[in-house]
């Protein structure tokens, strides 16, 4: 069972991020389910569950999600049907994790693209409806799997045709994807410039699979109503739109088409839900109609005319209503369909309909009711924030956009195309939504795109990952190898640890500066060559110092964990960490131990801020600053400055700290000092421009995002999960005495 259990535990610490917000994810669903029993029954769902048997498809929305919940409904009623639609709103948000690793987005990153499908309250209260956005989630979240990641041939491409096409027969509006489809299948691989009949025969393979579901739902349509069409709601829908904007005083109206004028002035109108349900929808109106006409044949003639004569104002109505999905906060304008109806209620919704209750009974077996409490938990939760913002989903849309336009390094990402798909088929859809009718329901598909849009988009923009995966417990097999080979020496009682790659250059200097005194006691250095390609370790013994050789390169934190081991076994009291590269004045050392000889600390670090820099970065240097904010709030502690890398300690507690970071070390070291109950202390110190080389550190903003990553890691997993508490415990100075917190 260990055995098992390693590997369960290695993933979960791999993927912890995404762990957390699933959890968070199932803990939304289960209250959900509890709350609203046997499920949220809304008008559309009477529709959808007395269609299962009939598939009329003339009726308001398409009969495709009646073939997913008739089964359903048949195994086990109608909370079986929302227990299923939950379990597989959380497998959509692990979907889109796999789908932006795959495309090599970072970890962090690619979770955070996954939130919003796992912890939204809307998207949550969505599924406990009986509903068809689930199933339209599904079949979107295939098309992107399908289509990302390789560049499709034609099967994949007709594949992905008749995908769309299934979405059509969920929500109507699913056919406008085939637009964003064909772009990607035009511009994927830079095809259109060198192999333009692969081009042509995956988008005549997409157009014809889309074709033929479109062909046998639209014969089955003419078969079962003896007219051609697909939906029962076209008429209604665009009427309602035109209704909104008409201005009837300047448009050529006959008799029939006169009695659809909205009675409200211009100003005044309700809203496109008002004219297309409550209008339309009553079978007394418009009254009587001219002989030998229809509803449906003057509501289409009505619409027709507001949209060949007042283009500018329907298509700027419908933009208006597109733009409302990237409000910050989830408001609705007086005559939008109200925000209500997708929030979770303290009362049971809709019961003013009588065909609520009968269904609920019906097909789930029991009376609708609430259960209390949780219904008060989640609607706490979707109130005040449990939701997605619309001005971060613009956000993400634009950083998409920022990438297929080629900034930064997406030009040699591999990834434009990638992020054009996501955020094209985001807009598409929810314009062509918009162009119909605003709705909040209407705007949850922009979970399944735009968060993944951005993610793909950044990845691309800042370039590729430079982390690395998360150390094992020492000693790893590396640090096994490496001590084998170095041997047991005994050190001074103070040791200056050095991770040195390839520093070949400035190694020489720095170990000539080096005192070899502190405060009357001698001082070694231990040099931790990390797999370096040079003579580091060549130069490094010349000069007098202890060298252990990493046989490969790990990271600047596995070579300073595996020097923090080797000076504690070897008797070393304190351990002091310098680069190899001469950003520091080694002269300063006594100062720098002092508070530790003078039990004054445990653990002291340089900072540049209350000391001097020679900044060669601005980037670096508002960095520097904005993680000691990051770093103060989440420790409560002042700290000027988290990544000095002159610093020294206590052996004991060098070696007492949870290390697990190869590379974005400095901020886990100091976070995790202060969690075990070290008492820190920052002295001002200087820092220079880098003696010789180039900086290791990758990209700015990538090392800015990973030590970010580390900094918050390294709080959630000391500070919140409290992994700490038995190290503290356990952990003790020299004279015997627990450490106190530091103040």
């Amino acid at each position: 069972m260990a055995v098992l259990q390693e590997p369960v535990k290695a993933v979960i610490r791999r993927h912890w991020l995404l762990v957390v917000f699933l959890t968070l994810g199932v803990v939304l669903r289960v209250l959900a389910t509890v709350a609203y029993r046997p499920a949220i029954v809304y008008t559309d769902s009477v529709q959808y569950l007395t269609n299962m048997g009939k598939l009329s498809p003339d009726q308001l929305n398409p009969i495709g999600y009646d073939f997913v919940l008739g089964p359903l409904v048949w195994i086990s009623g109608l909370t079986f049907v929302v227990i299923v639609q939950h379990l597989v709103g959380l497998l959509l948000g692990v979907a889109i994790y796999a789908l932006a690793r795959r495309l090599t987005v970072y970890r962090w990153l690619a979770a955070v693209a996954a939130a919003p499908l796992l912890l939204d309250a809307y998207q949550v209260q969505i599924e406990q409806n009986i509903m068809a956005e689930t199933t339209f989630d599904v079949i979107l979240v295939a098309i992107l799997w399908l289509l990302l990641g390789r560049v499709p041939g034609w099967k994949r491409a007709a594949v992905v045709g008749v995908l769309i096409g299934a979405a059509f027969t969920v929500r109507a509006i699913g056919m406008v994807l085939l637009i964003a489809v064909v772009l990607y299948l035009v511009v994927v691989g830079n095809a259109w410039r060198k192999r333009r009949m692969d081009v042509v025969r995956r988008t005549a393979a997409a157009v014809a699979g889309f074709a033929v579901v479109f062909a046998a739902y639209v014969g089955y349509y003419h078969g079962e109503t003896g007219r051609w069409g697909f939906t029962g709601a076209e008429n209604q829908i665009l009427y309602g739109r035109t209704a909104t904007v008409a201005n009837c005083a300047k448009l050529p109206l006959n008799d029939g088409t006169r009695l659809f004028c909205p009675k409200e002035p211009l100003g005044a109108r309700l809203g496109v839900d008002k004219y297309a349900h409550n209008h339309y929808g009553d079978p007394n109106w418009p009254g009587p109609l001219p002989p030998g006409t229809t509803k449906r044949q003057l509501a289409t003639e009505f619409a027709h005319l507001v949209i060949t004569h007042q283009p500018l104002d329907v298509t700027w109505a419908a933009l208006k209503d597109f733009a409302k999905g990237f409000a910050p906060t989830r408001t609705s304008s007086p005559n939008d369909v109200p925000l209500s109806r997708w929030q979770f209620q303290l009362s049971y919704p809709n019961l003013n309909d009588p065909n609520t209750a009968k269904a609920a009974v019906k097909w789930g077996g029991s009376e609708p009711h609430v259960a209390h409490v949780p219904a008060v938990i989640l609607r706490a939760y979707q109130l005040h924030g449990g939701y997605t913002s619309g001005a971060l989903l613009g956000l993400y849309a634009l950083i998409a956009l920022a990438a297929v336009a080629g900034l930064g390094r997406a030009k040699t990402s591999g990834l434009r195309s990638a992020a054009l798909l996501p955020v094209a088929a985001g807009v598409i859809l929810l314009l062509g939504s918009a162009a119909f009718e605003f709705s909040w329901r209407y705007q949850l598909p922009g979970l399944v795109f735009f968060p993944l849009a951005g993610a793909i988009g950044l990845r691309a923009v800042l370039g590729k990952d430079q982390a690395r995966p998360a150390m094992a417990d020492y000693p790893d097999t590396v640090d096994s190898l490496a001590v084998k080979d170095f041997g047991t020496k005994e050190f001074a009682p103070v040791v200056v640890v050095i991770a040195a790659y390839n520093e070949a250059g400035g190694i020489g200097q720095v170990l000539t500066n080096m005192p070899r005194t502190c405060a009357g006691l001698p001082v070694d250095v231990l040099v931790v060559v990390d797999g370096s390609t040079d003579d580091t370790a060549e130069i490094a013994r010349e000069h007098g110092a202890f060298v252990c050789v990493a046989p490969s390169n790990r990271g600047q934190g596995a070579a300073l964990r595996l020097g923090y081991n080797l000076a504690a076994a070897g008797g070393a009291e304190y351990v002091v960490t310098t680069d190899a590269d001469g950003q520091y004045d080694n002269s300063e050392l006594e100062v720098l131990l002092e508070p530790i000889l003078t039990d004054r600390a445990d653990f002291v670090t340089g900072s540049r801020r209350l000391g001097a820099e020679d900044a060669d970065s601005r980037l670096r240097w508002v960095g520097v600053r904005v993680f000691a904010v990051l770093a103060s709030i989440l420790t409560r502690r002042k700290l000027t400055d988290t990544s000095f890398g002159f610093r020294a300690m206590r052996s004991g507690l060098a070696t007492a700290v949870t290390l697990r970071e190869p590379q974005y070390q400095s901020s886990e070291l100091l976070l995790g000092a202060l969690a075990i109950g070290a008492r820190v202390v920052e002295l001002p110190m200087t820092m220079r421009r880098r003696g010789d080389g180039s900086s290791k550190k990758g990209p700015g903003l990538v090392y800015g995002a990973n030590y970010g990553r580390v900094m918050t890691t390294t709080w959630l997993r000391e500070y919140v999960l409290r992994r700490s508490r038995r190290r503290a415990q356990a952990w003790r100075t020299p004279a015997g005495r627990t450490a106190r917190t530091s103040r």
